[in-house]
């Protein structure tokens, strides 16, 4: 089996938001939808306080609510875990994001572009289809399909992995399949310390956070 999963080296992130701004060109995402957002805090007591930054965004869970709420259908689950949104059966209710408990899901009903007036490059990308629906991260789900049609191993080759995670300019962010246990996810959770978001409400998501060495 194979099931994908991104990682988040806390002990890395810079909070730079090349990640969001790499998957804002990569999915032409309109202004105020950010499928990969890095969020801002304050850990620790005074005087001992600092900043963490934590990438987040549609955490893809094993029992995604999201999917659990949908009236039509249009939120599925891949085999490999993947979490998918069908624009076609989508009717943009919002259920999913109100069921969501990682605010990782966006809706636009108009066509919106950063400065007003389309760019040419906005105007070449303009997708009808995530009008008036659901959106989220796909963990770069054609591009994962693109690079295994032609061999390439996700989290390993580039061609096969999230643009996100090929961004980041801390190496903070890592991709791959938790069920290969030689996988690069697999051996940095099995030699860290992590956690998940949420993780207590048994949504079971596949973005696991390093925070410190060994167990």
């Amino acid at each position: 089996m194979t099931r994908y999963a991104m990682i988040a080296d806390l002990r890395r992130c810079v909070g730079c938001q090349t990640c969001t701004a790499a998957c804002k060109e990569a999915n032409a995402t309109p202004p105020g939808v950010q499928w990969r957002r890095v969020l801002d805090i304050e850990v620790g007591e005074y005087p001992a306080v600092r900043r963490v930054f934590i990438p987040t965004g549609c955490q893809h869970c094993d029992q995604p609510p999201c999917m659990e709420v949908c009236p039509t259908r249009a939120t599925g689950k891949r085999a490999d875990g993947i979490v998918t949104i069908d624009y076609e059966l989508c009717i943009g209710c919002s259920y999913c994001a109100l069921a969501c408990p990682y605010d990782a899901r966006f809706k636009v009903d108009t066509v919106e572009f950063a400065y007003g007036v389309a760019l040419d490059s906005e105007q070449a990308r303009i997708d009808e289809k995530r009008v008036g629906v659901a959106t989220k991260c796909t963990f770069c789900a054609d591009r994962l399909d693109a690079g295994l049609a032609t061999g390439k191993v996700p989290g390993v080759d580039p061609e096969a992995t999230p643009v996100c995670v090929n961004s980041c300019i801390a190496g903070a962010l890592h991709f791959g399949d938790l069920d290969d246990p030689e996988s690069p996810v697999s051996l940095l959770l099995a030699s860290n310390e992590w956690f998940r978001m949420h993780e207590e409400l048994g949504t079971g998501p596949n973005i696991y956070y390093l925070w410190d060495k060994g167990r």
